[in-house]
C-alpha cells in the first residue's frame, strides 16, 4: 500500500500530517510512504528528514499515485478530484459541514475517514487526535493569554511590596480546559472553572482550580464528551454566574463546544464591558463561531479595553509537537484499519463504523446523515 502525505494549504496551518518517526515505523511495517516536497518545512521538518527516514519526497502530481492520502485538513475539491479513483484519504474531515466534499469523494468513489470521529473508548486513545490537539492548545491559550496580559500570573513578594496573583476563569473542562487549568496553576495564578457537566468537578479539583457550578447541572446531556443538550433556564442561571465572576478575572479562557452545532455564546458584550481594563479573553471555540460576543477570528483585537484573542488554530502554533502526535493518531488509526497489502477493516467494528465517512460511492456515517438528513 502506497501512503500519500499532502502539503497543507490551509491558511495559519503549519503542521504535517506525518512526522519522519512515524514515517520510520510505517516502513517498518512494510508501507510505501510518498511526501510531497516540503510537506513539513513549516514543522521544522525538511525533506531530507523524511528520506533519511525511508520516504521518497515527490511533487504534487505523484502524491496522488498514492493508496491512501493522508491529510490534517480536509481535502479540497481540487486535490479530490486529483486522487485514484477507489483510493482513500484519512483526515480531519468535519463531514456534516462539507456536503460538497463528500459528494465530490463519492462521484470518484474514495472511501473516507475523519479524524475528528474517532470514538472517545480506551482502545482509540492512541488515535484520538482531537484530545492531543486540544491538550497542546489549552497549554498555548494560557501562554498567549499570559504575554498579553500586564501582569504576572504567581504571588510575589519583593522588598518593594507583594504581589497578588491574577485571577484566570476558564469555561470548559474538557482536554484543552483541564490543560489549560494545570498550566495556569504551573505558573501560579489562582483558577477557576465552569462546566456544564458536573462530573468534571474532581477532574478541576484535583489540578487545583475551584469548580464553579449552578443548579441544574445534573439535567445536562452529555454525548461523545460533548454537551449535547442544555435548557435556556440553565443557560440563563450560567451567565449569572458568569456576569459576577468575570469581572473580577484578568484572564478568561472559553472552551465551550456544543457537536455539529455553532458554539454557545458565554461571554457577551455586555459582560466584557464590566470586565477590568487591561484583562484578556482568549477564545478557543472561534472557529465554530466562538463563545466570546465579540471575539474575531484570527484576529486579536482591543475592545472596551480588554484583549480578545482569536487564533482559530493553536496546535499549529506549536507545529513541532502537534505534528507528531498527530502523526501518532493518524498513523494509529491506519494500522488499525490497514495493513501493508490494503484495507481489511470490518466496517460494522466500532472504530471503523466510527471513523467511516464514505464508502462504495455512499455517505455511510450515521451521525453525518442525521445532521444533513440524508
Amino acid at each position: 500500500m502506497k501512503i500519500g502525505v499532502l502539503k497543507e494549504t490551509k491558511e495559519f496551518e503549519n503542521r504535517v500530517a506525518l512526522s519522519p518517526d512515524v514515517v520510520k515505523l510505517l516502513k517498518k511495517k512494510e508501507f510505501e510512504v510518498l511526501v510531497q516536497a516540503v510537506a513539513g518545512e513549516a514543522s521544522y521538518f525538511l525533506d531530507k528528514d523524511y528520506t533519511d527516514a525511508g520516504a521518497e519526497v515527490v511533487s504534487l502530481e505523484n502524491v496522488f499515485q498514492a493508496d491512501v492520502i493522508l491529510k490534517v485538513n480536509i481535502l479540497t475539491l481540487e486535490e479530490i478530484n486529483q486522487m485514484k479513483p477507489g483510493s482513500a484519504c484519512i483526515s480531519y474531515m468535519y463531514a456534516y459541514q462539507h456536503p460538497d466534499v463528500i459528494e465530490a469523494l463519492n462521484k470518484k468513489n474514495i472511501t473516507s475517514f475523519s479524524m475528528d470521529a474517532v470514538p472517545r473508548i480506551s482502545r482509540a486513545q492512541k488515535m484520538d487526535a482531537l484530545s492531543s490537539q486540544a491538550n497542546l492548545a489549552g497549554y498555548k491559550a494560557v501562554l498567549l493569554g499570559a504575554n498579553h496580559l500586564g501582569k504576572i500570573f504567581p504571588l510575589m513578594m519583593t522588598a518593594s511590596g507583594t504581589i497578588t496573583p491574577a485571577k484566570v476563569l476558564i469555561f470548559g473542562a474538557g482536554v484543552a480546559g483541564l490543560q489549560a487549568i494545570a498550566t495556569a496553576k504551573r505558573l501560579g495564578a489562582i483558577v477557576e472553572c465552569t462546566d456544564v457537566r458536573p462530573e468534571t468537578k474532581e477532574q478541576v479539583e484535583s489540578l487545583g482550580g475551584r469548580f464553579l457550578t449552578v443548579e441544574g447541572a445534573e439535567g445536562v446531556k452529555v454525548e461523545g464528551g460533548y454537551a449535547k443538550e442544555v435548557s435556556a433556564e440553565f443557560l440563563e442561571k450560567q451567565q449569572q454566574l458568569i456576569r459576577e465572576k468575570i469581572k473580577e478575572a484578568d484572564l478568561v479562557i472559553t472552551t465551550a463546544l456544543v457537536m455539529g452545532k455553532k458554539s454557545p455564546i458565554l461571554v457577551t458584550e455586555d459582560m466584557v464591558k464590566t470586565m477590568k481594563t487591561g484583562s484578556v479573553i482568549v477564545d478557543m471555540a472561534v472557529e465554530s463561531g466562538g463563545n466570546c460576543e465579540i471575539s474575531v477570528k484570527n484576529e486579536t483585537v482591543v475592545k472596551y479595553g480588554v484583549t480578545l484573542i482569536g487564533e482559530s488554530n493553536l496546535p499549529s502554533l506549536l507545529p513541532v509537537n502537534a505534528s507528531q502526535l498527530y502523526a501518532t493518531n493518524i498513523s494509529t488509526l491506519l494500522l488499525h484499519l490497514a495493513n501493508a497489502q490494503g484495507f481489511i477493516f470490518d466496517p460494522e467494528e466500532e472504530i471503523a463504523k466510527g471513523v467511516l465517512i464514505t464508502q462504495d460511492g455512499q455517505l455511510v456515517h450515521a451521525f453525518t446523515k442525521s445532521i444533513l438528513k440524508v
